[in-house]
C-alpha cells in the first residue's frame, strides 16, 4: 500500500486530498510547513510527496532543492496556486516530477499521482465486489447479479467510494467531499438525489439511510 506525503497549509485543501487519496487506497499524512515537510519526505517512509510552494518557515522550492542535494528521489508533485510559466520551470528544473496548478480537479491530481508511482504496488483492485454488486473500473461498468447496469460518470464515483467502504457509514459531507471537491454546498440535497439514482439502478435496498449520520452500502 502506497504512502503519500502531503505537505499542505490549507487545511481546507489538504484535507480534500487526503480524503480523496485514501478513499483511492492510499496511506496518507499531512504536514503544515517547509520544515516537518523537509524531514519527514527524507525519512524513507513515503512513496510520493504532494508538495505546496507557499509552506510557512520554508518553501515548496526550498524543501525540494535541500532534498534533491540530499539526493533523495522520492517523487514529488508541486500542487500550487502559483501557475505562471516561470513558477513551473523553477519546480521542474528543481526536481519536481509534476506540476498541478490549483484551483485543481481530484481525478487529474489521482492520475498523476498514479502516473508517478507506476511500476509500484497497485494501490487498488482493478474490480471492487461487495456482495452482488461489482465495479470494473477500468471500463468503468457496474454489474449486478451478472447484469451489466449504465451508470453516469457521478454516479460511478459515488458507487465507487461506497464500494471502497463497504458497511461504514459515510456523512453527507464525507460523499460531497470525494465526489464533488473541496468547493462543495454542505446545503445541498445533491447527495440524496444520486442515492436514489444509485437505488433505482442497482437494488433499493442496497444503500441504507442511517438516521441523523448517513448511509452505509450493505455488505452482503
Amino acid at each position: 500500500m502506497n504512502r503519500i506525503l502531503i505537505a499542505e497549509d490549507e487545511r481546507r485543501i489538504a484535507s480534500f486530498v487526503e480524503k480523496g487519496l485514501r478513499g483511492h487506497g492510499f496511506v496518507t499524512t499531512v504536514v503544515e510547513d517547509g520544515e516537518a515537510a523537509y524531514e519527514y519526505a527524507r525519512s524513507g517512509r513515503f512513496d510520493l510527496m504532494v508538495l505546496d510552494i507557499g509552506l510557512p518557515l520554508a518553501d515548496g522550492f526550498t524543501v525540494l532543492r535541500r532534498l534533491r542535494e540530499d539526493r533523495v528521489s522520492l517523487p514529488v508533485i508541486i500542487l500550487t496556486a502559483r501557475d505562471s510559466v516561470a513558477d513551473k520551470v523553477a519546480g521542474l528544473e528543481g526536481g519536481a516530477d509534476d506540476y498541478v496548478p490549483k484551483p485543481f480537479a481530484f481525478e487529474e491530481l489521482l492520475a498523476r499521482v498514479r502516473l508517478r508511482l507506476r511500476g509500484a504496488p497497485a494501490p487498488e483492485a482493478t474490480v471492487l465486489r461487495v456482495g452482488e454488486l461489482a465495479l470494473d473500473l477500468r471500463s468503468r461498468r457496474a454489474h449486478v447479479a451478472g447484469r451489466v447496469v449504465e451508470l453516469s460518470t457521478r454516479e460511478f464515483t459515488l458507487a465507487e467510494v461506497f464500494c471502497r467502504h463497504p458497511d461504514q457509514v459515510l456523512t453527507r459531507e464525507q460523499l460531497l467531499s470525494q465526489v464533488w471537491g473541496f468547493d462543495f454546498d454542505p446545503g445541498s440535497n445533491v447527495v440524496d438525489v444520486y442515492v436514489r439514482y444509485l437505488r433505482r439502478k442497482l437494488g433499493a435496498d442496497l444503500i441504507e439511510t442511517v438516521r441523523g449520520a448517513g448511509y452505509r452500502l450493505r455488505g452482503g
